[in-house]
């Protein structure tokens, strides 16, 4: 790690509860920026959540013996954590669906919304680097076309967008796949790998192994609000260590840099 870069997450012995339910219990949680990291675990383990309080949406019980810094900081305006942050998630995905034409939801990341509306300033230098952030993904001719109006995969390239646009430090992707066929997958699959060969710090939270993209060489299991196992990619995804989290038997199968579970 180059002097003086902070970790892109330092996580201590965090509890975070959904009303009276604990779903992150005593968890440890390190990422060093530019890191490329899976966190594998069914649902339910507590891997939204855990995106969630990096995002601050959600908050950690306050103890004395437990910590939380971002990027070297343990507070922060969100408005000011925002843009180092780009979130894809479905929640998001709900938000930005409608009338509101592909390159509006990439200008929403600027003002924190899902569309452009009559109180938000658009610059020029927004606009430019709306443009700019579709055009990395090769998405340009959805510019001016409604969301609602796209495929589920281009929709979803729309949100990578929208999170690239403020050039983040990382992405956090969470379960980036659902809902989406195929060809759409392949092409998402594709566009991470991209971003992440190109030095941009990627997260993934998901259930499905076929999401880890070969580039992610660490992943971290997650079971009942807590990482059970943390460590190269190849030592963790084994069937063994995988039938036990997920509780049933699995076979792991490797192709072209990809895993497969049957």
């Amino acid at each position: 790690m180059p002097p003086n870069r902070p970790p892109l997450l330092d996580l201590r012995n965090i509890q975070v509860y959904r009303g009276t339910r604990l779903v992150l219990a005593d968890l440890d949680l390190s990422i060093e920026s530019g890191e490329h990291v899976a966190i594998l675990g069914p649902n339910g383990c507590g891997k939204s959540t855990l995106i969630k309080t990096i995002t601050r949406e959600c908050y950690p019980v306050t103890r004395p013996d437990s910590s939380m810094k971002i990027l070297g900081k343990e507070t922060w305006n969100v408005f000011d954590l925002r843009p180092l942050l780009g979130i894809v998630s479905n929640d998001l995905m709900e938000w930005c669906t409608g009338n509101a034409l592909g390159r509006d939801v990439v200008l929403s990341g600027f003002f924190s919304s899902n569309d452009v509306y009559s109180n938000h300033r658009v610059i020029a230098e927004h606009l430019a680097k709306a443009n700019a952030a579709l055009a990395q993904l090769d998405i340009s001719h959805l510019a001016d076309r409604p969301v609602q109006e796209m495929s589920s995969g281009e929709a979803r390239r729309i949100l990578i967008a929208r999170a690239l646009v403020h050039k983040p430090k990382a992405l956090l992707f969470d379960e980036p796949s659902n809902s989406l066929d195929l060809s759409a997958k392949k092409m998402l699959r594709g566009t991470m790998s991209r971003l992440a060969q190109s030095g941009l710090g990627i997260v993934l939270v998901t259930h499905d192994l076929s999401d880890v993209i070969p580039e992610i060489e660490r992943v971290l299991l997650m079971a009942s609000g807590r990482i059970v196992a943390d460590g190269n990619k190849q030592d963790i995804l084994e069937s063994g260590t995988l039938s036990q989290v997920f509780g049933l038997r699995v076979q792991v199968e490797k192709r072209d840099g990809h895993y497969h579970l049957w």
